[in-house]
Formats: C-alpha cells, structure tokens, sequence
C-alpha cells in the first residue's frame, strides 16, 4: 500500500460508519482526556507565567513587570546584549551529523544516512528552526523541536516534518524530569474555525468557545483569538502484554476527530513504531523534576534591574543638574515670563530694589564616585554570571591584534559556551534519532536527494527505507533467528566555526608544512609530533601521513 494511500487519514479523518461496534476511543475517553489536560495545565502556571515575563523582559520592557507602568523609564540593553552573543555563538556552531554503524554490514547504510539525513533537515529549512529554537532556550530555558510525518508533503508522498514547538503549548505529567517517562503528553494549538471546518466537516456549527485555555504572550499588536478553536493533540502510551506503544488521537471541542487506537492499521503496532514522543526537549540549566530548565533572563534579571534603577537615578540627576531652576521670591519684581524666555535679552525689572534674594537658583550637588562605581561593578556582575567577557565579543585589551591570540583567548574562556553547545548537540542527536525512525517507518516508497559527494561533486540518489527496516533473518536449525533491526550511533560536530577558529586552523596547517611534517622523508617524526597534538581533523592527517603514497 503506498504512503498517501496508507496515511490519508492523519490530517483528514472521516466520519466512521455506524457498525454497531464502537471503537477503543469515544465520548468518554475524550472527556477524561480533557479533564488529564486540565489538571497538567494548573501544574504548568508558574512555568508559563515565568515564560511569558521573561519575554518582556527580552523585549527591554521590564519596566511594566517591575512597576505597571513603562513611563519615564529607561531600560539598557546588558541583557539584551548578553543573550544575543549566546545566540551567535550557538550559531557559530551550526551542527552537523555523522551516523555510524554498530555493525560493518550497516556501513552502507550509515554513510548514506549521513548524506540524507542534512537534506531532509534542509528542506524543512531546519537552520530558521535552530536560531529559533536557540532564542526560546535562552530565554525561556527550554527550547522544544518536534519530528512527525507528514503525509502531506511531496504531493502526497509524505515526508518528514521538523518544527519548534512552543513550551506554552505543551502539557506533561506533573514531577516528571524526562518527558518520555510521563503517561500522556498534549499539544494544544489554536486553529482557524473556517480551516477546521474545511478538513473536519463534521465540526460545523460545534466551534466557538473553549474547553481549554493557551497562556499568551504580550503583543504588541492586537491578536483576535474569537474565530479560533483549539485543536488538542494527545500522544499518551499503552503497555499491553509487557510492550509499550505510542498512540495518538486528535480532538477539539469535545469531538474526537482522530485516534490511532480506532484505527485498524495502528491499533496494536502504536501511531509511531519508535514508540516515543515526538518531542525533543532541549534544556539550557537543569532543574529537578521537570523537563524545563531555566535560561539566562532568570539569573541576569536582578542585575539588569539594579542596573536600570540606577542608571535612571543617575540620568534623572544629571537631567536635573543641566536643567537649572530658581526660588523667585513672590514680593520680588522681576519679570518671571521674560526671565525664562533664554531667546529674550532683556529682563524687565519693576522698581529700583532688585536683591540677591528676589532670584536663586537651586542648586544640586554633584553625583559621588561611590554612585557610578557601584553601577560599574553591577554591569561587571551581569557579564560575569552570563560569561560574557569583552574578549568573548572579540574586545581585548593590551594591544593584543594576532588572530591565533584573539583564538586563544577566546578559548580559554569560553567554557560556558562549549557546555551550552553540547547540551544543544545532545538534543540534536535525539531529533536526528526520530528522523531515522521515521524514515525507517515511511520511506517504503524511494525519494530523490540532491547531495554533494566527498570529491565536492553534485550527485542525484535514489534512496527508500529498504536498507535500514526491521527484517526476519529466518531460522537456523529449526530456530527461529528473530528479528534484526539496524542501529547507528550519531555523532554531532560543529559545520560552522568562528572565523577566528578557521584563522587559527589555517596558521596550524602552514606552521606544520613550514616545519617540513609533510616530507614523505619526515613521516615518522610527523605522526610522532601529531599524535601529541589536539586538534580538529587531526585522524584525518594522520590517516593520510601514513598513507605509503604522499597526498602531496
């Protein structure tokens, strides 16, 4: 059966004939389905109220969470600045894939996968997803990636599809730390009513209202939610005979519009062979007992505040100090229109008696060193609890100009950075993992991929999930060998590298051909010297060094 005619019913379901049978999923598994949601949303309200909070503050608009109002305040960007060198550094190490095979019969397999799998990350425009996806971890804590099939991509074909998905819109079990031990998992979004109509006829004139309620963020424009519905997506697991399957149903307002379990084809094998959420959740600082961590906003906000309530005071005095104004004594004859007119060159004055008293002007006194010290060291504190140094930004001091010195100093501090990466990579991993689970699942019919080969050369490739399925590997002496499933490992590198990175390469590469290492003559005393040595591509060069033919 071929995908489109297999997976037809995933966005589109039908109403079911009336046979005098009723599936596993009805009315009342819905209604308890409801009732589940509601009580992990209660749970969730300080998360979400955490999330949006930290978004305003993001947008340099604290001042209304600090006070209620935004007037006459000012707020500096330290924060802001913060976050968006995080950024770059993450994107600076844009990841890239590699499979590996557990078994040498799986090499083939693994290497094509390797070549694969980048495209299909590409055609769902997956660099957008990871700048997203890394902002939301920065500030929220927490970024979410979510790999599903879609049977509707490729004309009906099907294909995978990668998304970030938003922690508000997500509802878990209570207390649980990793989201594939909690029994249901929800995803909740709000859909036009005239495209719900449109797919599922049979909620017309059943739209309007909500059972379930989204938190929002603070926009600045006015967002009209009247003509949407929420749609309430359950993925939830059933362990039948010792085996635990994924199943999934789709409801909104009460109606079931879906449930694999009502399905004939996935009733018993679960929606998703894999057998797990869909989910991949990307923490930045761990906390106990949840899946959701906590993000830089959360530990720079009191410096930021301090920092902005003292700068205020401070360009509140210096703005008085430049603003003079004067005690006018009210016996006085001066002229007070005039005299505040600076455009005006003369004062009229009634009477002969003008006295140092009829006018003074108030007079302020100076802002102490003590003041803009102690404003220094709060922006010192934000930038050290974030690790965002000068030299981290490519300042440095001391009249250090060398790329290979910039690089090193970059390094040295840039621990933080390096541990923030990984934690990305791992979540990476486990996206690419469902990938291949995908593909193994639905690619039963070839798709074409554009890839580029190791000479650089591009190459068209046929490729379907024939290699990488599940197989029966028959019986041996009238035992049953059971079945083989191939298992690559994944290994996840950094595709794109600071420029002062490459610099740095570049220099190792020079001074290692200047001291004569790639003399097929030296080739000893090279792989001595290299083996020594720590760098990227560094098995690559030995590989070649001790090849019986000089690459050179």
């Amino acid at each position: 059966m071929k995908n489109e005619e297999k997976n037809k019913g995933f966005l589109k379901v039908k109403p079911k004939e009336d046979t005098g049978t009723r599936g596993k999923i009805g009315k009342e598994e819905v209604e308890k389905a409801v009732s589940i949601l509601k009580k992990y949303k209660e749970a969730k309200t300080s998360l979400e109220k955490r999330i949006v909070d930290n978004e305003q503050w993001f947008k340099l608009r604290h001042w209304e969470q600090l006070t209620g109002s935004e007037d006459d305040k000012n707020a500096s960007a330290w924060l802001f600045n913060s976050i968006a060198n995080k950024h770059a550094d993450a994107m600076d190490n844009f990841p890239e894939v590699t499979c590996l095979p557990r078994e040498a019969s799986d090499e083939t397999a693994a290497n094509v996968l390797s070549q694969i799998l980048p495209v299909v990350f590409e055609r769902n425009g997956f660099e957008r997803i990871y700048s997203d996806a890394w902002w939301y971890k920065l500030k929220a804590g927490t970024a979410v990636y979510g790999a599903f099939w879609n049977p509707m991509k490729n004309n009906g074909l099907g294909d995978i599809e990668i998304k970030q998905v938003d922690v508000l819109n997500l509802f878990w079990e209570p207390g649980i730390k990793d989201i594939q031990k909690s029994k249901n998992l929800f995803h909740v979004e709000l859909t036009d009513n005239e495209t719900l109509i449109a797919l599922y006829p049979q909620l017309s004139g059943k739209l309007g209202g909500s059972s379930v309620e989204i938190a929002k963020y603070v926009y600045d424009d006015n967002v009209d939610t009247s003509e949407k519905s929420a749609v309430i997506d359950r993925y939830y697991k059933v362990i039948k005979d010792g085996v635990e399957t994924l199943h999934y149903c789709k409801i909104c307002n009460g109606e079931l519009l879906y449930a694999s379990e009502n399905d004939p084809e996935y009733a018993e094998r679960g929606f998703y062979d894999h057998g797990k959420y869909p989910f991949v959740f990307d923490s930045l600082f761990v906390e106990e007992g949840t899946p959701c961590g906590f993000g830089y906003i959360d530990i720079m906000k009191d410096a930021q505040k301090q920092i902005d309530i003292l700068g205020n005071a401070l360009v509140r005095n210096a703005s008085m100090a430049t603003n003079p104004r004067y005690f006018i004594n009210s016996s006085g004859a001066v002229n007070e229109e005039e005299f505040a007119d600076w455009n005006n060159n003369f004062v009229h004055v009634s009477g002969s008696n003008l006295g140092e008293d009829s006018i003074r002007e108030i007079r302020m006194s100076g802002i102490p060193e003590i003041y803009l010290g102690i404003l220094n060291s709060k922006i010192d504190e934000l930038k050290e609890t974030s690790g965002n140094r000068d030299f981290s930004q490519g300042g440095v001091s001391s009249g250090v100009t060398a790329a290979s010195a910039i690089a090193a100093l970059q390094e040295a501090g840039s621990k933080l950075t390096r541990d923030m990466v990984k934690g990305g990579y791992r979540a990476f991993s486990e996206l690419n993992a469902l990938a291949i689970e995908l593909i193994r699942q639905f690619y039963d019919e070839p798709r074409f991929f554009r890839i580029i080969s190791e000479n650089g050369e591009q190459e068209f490739v046929s490729y379907d999930n024939s290699a990488i399925r599940v197989r029966n590997q028959g019986e041996a002496f009238g035992v049953s060998l059971g079945d083989r499933k191939p298992i690559f490992d994944i290994k996840v590198n950094a595709q794109k590298s600071s420029p002062f990175s490459k610099i740095s390469q570049n220099e190792l590469a020079l001074q290692l051909y200047n001291s004569g290492m790639f003399n097929p003559e030296m080739r000893q005393q090279a792989l001595l010297a290299i083996s020594m040595m720590d760098f990227e591509g560094k098995s690559a060069l030995a590989a070649k060094l001790s090849a019986e033919v000089s690459p050179l």
